[in-house]
Order: structure tokens, then sequence, then C-alpha cells
């Protein structure tokens, strides 16, 4: 292992030496979409930032289970305990199933992650999956004394918690100051406290998704499920819980009292929290008019984009900044982003082509692999390892230009430093070679289709069956129609 790895922890407000309780092992938990809406650019940094934290421990050794949740129930408007669900009032609106709704922007999300080249989580738990075992849970806290029921829901007594186990200790907030600053909602009357969150919730008449419960029919409040789904496939302690920095209050603070409550124990060793990304200084916002969602940006169909940007462009400008700052986005900060990438992977390519010499002098090589392994070591910082790879770069033109003459070992460390750092651990590919690979794949694909079409002519159908039987287990989907045949992936 190269050095010792420091994460920035928000529960002690400081950097500390990264000590897995069960290593090589890491369980790592990251709160994923509500879906309910398309991706957007809020949703690709903290997903660009733990799949970074994924490939990098990885690259280390260690074997990381990561676990990324689906939120398809009990997340109510407002972020609120009251108000309808966000999935729900979409299925209502749009006159659909809440499951057709999830599962049509769950898939949209896997599509624009798939293009941004974020690597699938272990594990991808959904809310609606676990209701059990968010009632066990539950159950558990109400034993524990800490909740109580009212007309069939259960919410949690944050001022009894408060009295054995300080609650606010992630967000430092005070609860006698949330208890004068927090006002009465509408519907919240039947909480103890205004302060309390719910457990559960009792479901309305009109209120479509709902499961039986020993308190009511009803949904799990929107804090539950990573508690129940971190524990289930976690255990009860945790290496790495991680969000945006929105989710710190209330949802994550919420998560330490519910773990500490039901198991008697800090849930987390390492919380980590990417910050937020704002446009032209403002905050995103659909009353704004500034949200604008991952598609928007790869087509450039908003009013906002002067372009379409390429998903590796979005990459590498959210890896361009370190994960804990804020990031401006603008078109010319975006511009930028895409000359850096494209430069950087003309440098890759070019090294690939560099004649090494015998005996020529060191150019420093190892001290900039050094330098990369410093800067991920020191809380993940991919803006230090880009500026190296930059350096990396200058040095490739210059031996390409007869600048500089490079040494054998020199340029297997220079080539085996770039494909690490820039395609292993920040994730980026080259979009010439995808793109290539796709007019490849397209011209493979109407070769076949020509084939099975002149089988067909022929009238030979076990010709015609075979390729598209043996196509289907590729998960290649064949439609013929009156303009010719079209293929998709399933």
């Amino acid at each position: 292992m190269n050095g010792t790895l420091y994460i920035y922890n928000t529960l002690a407000r400081c950097k500390q030496p990264f000590k897995p309780i069960n290593a090589p092992h890491v369980g790592m938990y990251v709160c994923g979409p509500t879906v309910y809406g398309d991706a957007h650019l809020g949703h690709a940094r903290p997903a660009i930032t733990f799949d970074l934290v994924f490939r990098y421990l990885t690259h280390l050794g260690y074997k990381v289970r990561y676990v990324r949740n689906i939120t398809d129930v009990g997340h109510l408007e407002h972020d609120a305990d009251e108000g309808e669900d966000k999935i729900a009032k979409k299925a209502r609106l749009e006159n659909l199933e809440p499951m057709e709704v999830a599962q049509y922007y769950t898939n949209r999300y896997h599509q624009s992650m798939d293009k941004l080249n974020v690597l699938r989580p272990s594990i991808e738990p959904h809310a609606s999956g676990h209701i059990i075992e968010q009632i066990a849970m539950i159950q558990k806290i109400l034993d524990a004394g800490y909740a109580y029921v009212e007309n069939g829901s259960v919410y949690f007594d944050i001022e009894k918690y408060n009295k054995e186990h300080p609650y606010g200790i992630l967000s430092g907030r005070n609860f006698e100051e949330m208890l004068n600053t927090t006002r009465e909602l509408s519907g919240q009357e039947e909480k103890h406290n205004p302060v309390d969150f719910a457990l559960w919730k009792k479901a309305e008449p009109k209120h479509i998704m709902r499961w039986p419960s020993p308190w009511s029919d009803g949904f799990p409040g929107w804090h539950a499920e990573c508690s129940a789904m971190g524990c289930k496939y976690l255990g009860e302690t945790f290496d790495i819980h991680g969000g945006g920095m929105d989710l710190m209050f209330p949802h994550h603070e919420s998560e330490i009292a519910q773990s500490v409550a039901a198991n008697g124990k800090q849930p987390v060793n390492y919380w980590m929290h990417n910050n937020m990304i704002t446009i032209n200084g403002q905050k995103m916002g659909k009353s704004l008019g500034n949200a604008m969602s991952l598609e928007d940006f790869f087509a450039g169909n908003h009013p906002l984009l002067e372009k379409a940007y390429s998903p590796m462009t979005i990459r590498f400008f959210v890896l361009q900044a370190h994960y804990r700052s804020t990031l401006d986005f603008s078109n010319e900060a975006l511009q930028a982003a895409e000359k850096g990438y494209a430069r950087l992977m003309e440098g890759v390519k070019s090294a690939k082509t560099l004649k090494a010499e015998e005996g020529a002098e060191n150019l420093g090589i190892q001290k900039i692999i050094d330098d990369c392994y410093d800067a991920m070591n020191d809380d993940f910082n991919s803006p230090i390892v880009i500026a190296n790879l930059f350096e990396a770069v200058r040095i490739v033109n210059s031996v390409k230009d007869g600048k500089m003459k490079i040494n054998p070992k020199e340029l297997q460390l220079l080539n085996k430093t770039l494909n690490d750092f820039v395609f292993d651990i920040l994730g980026l590919v080259d979009s010439d070679a995808a793109e290539g690979n796709g007019q490849l794949v397209e011209g493979l694909m109407q070769t076949i289709i020509d084939i099975r079409k002149e089988a067909r002519v022929k009238k030979d159908w076990a010709t015609s069956d075979l390729i598209r039987d043996e196509l289907a287990k590729l998960d290649i989907v064949l439609k013929d129609g009156k303009d010719g045949t079209t293929w998709s992936k399933k």
C-alpha cells in the first residue's frame, strides 16, 4: 500500500487515518436517488465522488461491499413528515402505478450513471423491498423506549433520546435551539414535540403505497430505510457512510439516532459528505428555472447551455474540484473542462507511441506517481491528482517533440501510471475510442441484419430464427418493421 489513507470524517470534523473494522473488507453505504424524476447534476456529484472512493479503495486492495439504495417509498414532499409521497404524487399526476414511476426513473438513473462510467454498487436495495426490516427496527426502538405510537403512526422521541445520547452530533445542531426554532406544521399535532420525526406513518385513505404493520396500514418514514438496509447488509457498525451535504440534517442525523436507539451503538465510523453544485452562483432548483437533467447536458437542449457536453466532460468537471468544495457550473467552466479532458486523453494516447532510449536520464516519473498517491491518500484529492497527471502529459509532449529522452523503465512506469490513475481510479474513458467502438458495433449489427434479411428472402427460417435467438441471449432485440429491421439492447 502507498502510504496511509486519510478521510475527512464529518462526525469528528477532521481528517483521520482510515482503519477498516475488518480489513481487507470495507463496508460503504451511500444514499442513492429518490426515483421520481430524471437524474441531474446534483445526482452526478455524489455518484462520481463515491465512485472515486470505491475505485481507489479497490485499487488499494480492499474488498469493498458498496451499498447504494433506491428510495421508492416514504420520501414525502419538502422532506417532511406530512404531505404526499413524491413518487405517489408523480404516479397520480401521470395516471401510473407508483412502481411504474419508480422503475422508469431507476432505469433512467442507471442509463445516465452508465454514461458517466459510474460503477454499479455491490448491492442496490430498494426501500419498498425492505419493509419487514424497517418494521423490525422500529419495534426495537419502541421496545427501547425511544419512540411512541399516536393514532397508528410511530414517532421518534428526540427529547427522550437526547437525555442519554446527544442529538445533533453530526450536524452540530443544538437540541434546545431546535426546540425554539422548529415551527409547528399543520397535521403534526399528534407529535409530542415538533422536532420528533416519523418512523412509521399511518396511511390516509387516498394514500396508494401502504403496507400492514403492528400499528397501522401505512409506510415507513424517510430515514428508516437507510438505517435498516445499512444494518442488514453491512452490520450494526460499518466503515463509511456517504451522501450529499444536504442530507447531513435531518436525514443522516436521524439515521444515527435510530441506529443508536435500536442497536445501542454508533452505526458508522467515517461519515463523508460531498458539497453542493451551484449554477452561476445560485442553488439549483426547479423554481429558479436552472434545474437541468444530465440528459439536458448530454443533448445540449436547455436555454442555459451553449452546447452539448459529453458525459466524460461532466465527469472530468466534477473531479477537477475536491469533493468537499462547492462546484459552480457555468458554460465557461465546462468548456475549460472539455479542453482539459481532451488534452489529458491526447497525452495518454501519445504516451503509448513514445520510443524509449537506453541510458536516458530519469525525468521524475516516480515523483509524479508518489504525488498522485499522496493526493489520493489526502482525502481523495482528485484535483491534485489531475494536476500531477498534466505534469506527466507535459513530459510526454516534450519526449514526443524530441526535447527530452525517456528510458525504458520510466516509459513503462509512465504508461502504467496514466492507465492506473486516468482510467482505473478517476474512471475516465476515451470518448473517441468509445465512439469508434460504437461505430464498429453498429457496422457489425448491420452486417448480421443483412445476412438475416437474405435468409428470410430465401425462406431459410431456421437461419433467421437462429440469428434472432442467439442475439436475444446477448440481450439484443431485433424488431422487424415495414421500414426494415432495427436492433436495440434490452
